[in-house]
């Protein structure tokens, strides 16, 4: 049974109704998507592709994409209960959930984190990226704004996540001092891809929300919380700078950034 990568992709969002329809400087939000779950899909080897949607015209949209699309119930609202729906009958050894609204990820994250599972014990895997000083003081700024934006993760030195926070961690002792003889901070940047084992999508779906990942709103802590361990996975900063596409200023944002950076299938050569 070859692995899946899910890309759940709702009509229904509240700020950006009909989102994966969108242009984004003249193709769809969700062929963006699609396009790289294909070429990490290729990349990966032994990997279908399959939309999942609440609604006939994304899936329709999709099969007019020539991918696989299956209709999933318009209650579920997380990308992994979604990502569950679509490979629960199927029962992949591994099953990526690359979120609809994210069309700057590297082909080649999807594919690094297929690889960390197949070659561990480990039950996810999630990429991160370490801030340079610039990056960091962007963070702090932005925060000061906008609070619970940006996750930030802990990990030991074989890359197990010890937490998560949308605060930023850890706290840096004699930082100035750290900034003269290190060019990148201690502070890793969490990216909202995930790649699962199976029974632990399975698993995550059958346990109830956990406390810190109430009090954070991050998802990921539930696996934590439970005693499953999450194999985090460095990967270089995206050069299109953007965690996903959320309202309109965002997409206005991703076209500013095509047209400063070329369109992203330039970058995965």
């Amino acid at each position: 049974m070859p692995d899946l990568i899910v890309v759940p992709a709702r009509f229904g969002s509240q700020r950006l109704p009909g989102k994966p329809l969108i242009a984004i400087a003249g193709q769809t939000l969700l062929s963006r998507v699609v396009a790289v779950a294909r070429e990490g899909a290729r990349r990966a080897g032994q990997v279908d592709v399959v939309v999942a949607t609440d609604d006939a015209r994304i899936l329709d949209h999709a099969r007019a994409l020539g991918c696989d699309a299956v209709l999933t119930d318009g209650a579920i609202t997380s990308g992994s209960g979604r990502a569950w729906a679509a490979a629960r009958d199927r029962a992949p050894a591994i099953v990526v959930n690359l979120q609809g609204d994210a069309p700057f990820v590297d082909p080649a994250m999807v594919a690094a984190l297929i690889g960390a599972l197949r070659d561990s014990a480990s039950a996810v895997a999630t990429p991160v990226v370490r801030l340079d000083w610039a990056a960091l003081d962007a963070m702090r700024a932005h925060k000061t704004t906008s609070p619970f934006s940006g996750t930030t993760c802990v990990r030991d030195a074989t890359g197990r996540a010890l937490w998560f926070s949308k605060a930023v961690l850890p706290a840096i002792r004699d930082e100035a001092r750290l900034r003269e003889t290190e060019a990148l901070s201690p502070v890793f940047r969490h990216i909202g891809l995930y790649a699962y084992r199976f029974e632990a999508l399975r698993a995550f779906e059958a346990t109830p929300p956990t406390p810190y990942e109430q009090f954070e709103g991050l998802e990921q802590l539930r696996f934590l919380e439970s005693g499953v361990e999450i194999r985090t996975v460095e990967v270089a900063p995206p050069r299109h700078a953007m965690s996903g596409i959320d309202t309109p200023a965002d997409v206005v944002m991703a076209e500013r950034l095509i047209a400063q950076f070329g369109e992203p299938e330039r970058t995965w050569r």
